[in-house]
């Protein structure tokens, strides 16, 4: 009897470090997985930070030229297409910036 105890014992024990040892390996694989992935998401930050940060100062230069067209031409709606393409310009920029201090 005791020594059916014992084996089964002996069992379970084994069967339990097998199965911490399985956890950490996993464990072990995902976290240079995650690593790997962070550095490759990290290298991608500042391209696109810059170019939002270009696109948005394309969107202020069309703007501006829209805006100017629409003054010469005497419409008296000018304000709103300031503020409209003034804003579009100030998120994108605010964008990239956030982009880049959020992952860096």
């Amino acid at each position: 009897m005791r020594q059916s105890i014992q084996r089964n014992f002996q069992k379970i024990t084994s069967t339990i470090a097998l199965l911490f040892t399985g956890i950490y390996n996993s464990v072990a694989q995902s976290s240079a997985g995650i690593d790997q992935a962070t550095a490759e998401v990290s290298s991608y930050v500042d391209p696109v930070a810059n170019l939002i940060i270009a696109i948005g100062a394309v969107v202020g230069l069309i703007g501006g030229v829209r805006v100017y067209i629409k003054w010469q031409s005497g419409d008296q709606d000018t304000q709103k297409a300031i503020m409209g393409w003034f804003g579009a310009c100030l998120f994108l920029i605010l964008v990239g910036v956030v982009i880049r201090a959020f992952f860096s």
